[in-house]
C-alpha cells in the first residue's frame, strides 16, 4: 500500500514538474522573444504566439489539477501539522 501511494506521489511530482517548465518556457517565450501587437503584422510569429498562448493556458489548467491532486494526496501530512501548530482543533 505505501509503495503504491508512493509510486502515485513520485508520478504527481514528475508530472507537477514537466508541467511548471511547460509554463515557465512558453510564458517566457510569449513575454520576452515573440513580438507584440502590430509588431508581427501577418507573420507567422503572430500565429505561433497565439498558438503559445493556448498552450500555456491549458497546461495551466491542468498544472492547477495536479496541485489539486497533489494536496489530496498529502492531506493527512497537512491535516496534521495543521493540528500540531494549534491551526485545526
Amino acid at each position: 500500500m505505501a509503495n503504491d501511494r508512493s509510486l502515485k506521489l513520485w508520478i504527481i511530482n514528475v508530472m507537477s514538474f514537466i508541467l511548471f517548465v511547460v509554463l515557465a518556457f512558453t510564458g517566457l517565450l510569449n513575454w520576452l522573444v515573440l513580438p507584440k501587437g502590430y509588431q508581427a503584422r501577418g507573420s507567422f510569429l503572430v500565429s505561433l504566439r497565439h498558438f503559445l498562448v493556448e498552450v500555456h493556458e491549458w497546461v495551466g489548467l491542468i498544472f492547477i489539477i495536479t496541485i489539486v491532486i497533489h494536496i489530496m494526496l498529502h492531506w493527512t501530512y497537512i491535516r496534521h501539522n495543521l493540528k500540531k501548530h494549534g491551526v485545526l482543533q
